[in-house]
């Protein structure tokens, strides 16, 4: 049978540099990962992505930084070549990365289309089908979406829009390299306690979102805590492997589907 343990594993984390992705790099280092590839965007992040790399080493695994501009193919390709060379094949490959637009329809302009539809479905897409040539037999793929995939909301067309087809990458992956054992599953957290969501909203949003799930009153912001997801996707990528094709929300009872 094979193992589904993280311990000994090499894990590449798209968006790695920080907030969940860096605390992802942490936590699988702590449960005994042998490497960790933490890909960054671009010199904003690359000192958070050196943080995350000195923590990562602290724990007692190897660990690489790698800085790429997911929005074409042939990058994504490099990313996996990159890892394979500087910290070996990868048997876990989760893919945070995402771009949050908050706008009515009318107001979207043609270039902020194209950047969102690259950001959030073109670069997942090219992921996922790198991740299918060179994530290693009985690997795990795990990719980022959005909550909002289940919610009845204005304003977020071409970011719910954008994340909505990795729901059927993720179902297509998980049949075609389910000969392999390769469990392909996507996770849509609520919103989250980070900069990533407070630069879109405005108080009055704020302290809607900070209200609306379910558990909000027992939360220690009332949004979706990185803390509280991260143990899902270490799951689904290793024990919970047996779990495919399905999208998961995990928000605390924020939307459902």
């Amino acid at each position: 049978m094979a193992d589904h343990s993280i311990k000994g594993k090499v894990v590449l984390i798209a968006g790695g540099a920080k907030n969940l992705g860096g605390l992802l790099a942490r936590d699988f280092a702590q449960h005994g990962a042998k490497a960790v590839a933490i890909h960054y965007n671009s010199a904003a992040t690359k000192a958070d992505a050196d943080a995350t790399v000195a923590a990562v080493k602290a724990a007692g695994a190897q660990a690489a930084a790698i800085q790429a501009d997911l929005t074409t193919a042939g990058a994504v390709e490099r990313l996996f070549n990159d890892t394979i060379a500087l910290v070996g094949r990868p048997d876990i490959a989760i893919n945070t990365v995402g771009k949050v637009l908050k706008k009515p329809m009318a107001d979207i302009s043609e270039a902020e289309y194209d950047e969102m539809t690259n950001v959030n479905a073109k670069s997942a897409f090219f992921f996922i089908k790198e991740a299918g040539k060179h994530v290693n037999d009985n690997g795990k793929v795990c990719t980022l979406v959005t909550s909002l995939l289940g919610a009845f909301t204005p304003f977020y067309a071409a970011y719910a829009g954008t994340k909505a087809p990795v729901e059927h990458y993720t179902r297509a992956a998980a049949k075609e390299f389910g000969a392999r054992g390769i469990s392909v599953t996507a996770v849509g957290p609520g919103p989250m306690d980070t900069p990533f969501f407070y630069g879109q909203e405005s108080t009055d949003a704020q302290a809607y979102h900070k209200s609306a799930a379910a558990l909000s009153p027992s939360s220690k912001t009332g949004l979706t805590d990185i803390e509280d997801v991260v143990p899902f996707i270490r799951h689904l990528v290793s024990d919970g492997w047996w779990i495919t094709g399905q999208t998961i929300l995990i928000n605390g009872g924020y939307t459902t589907k």
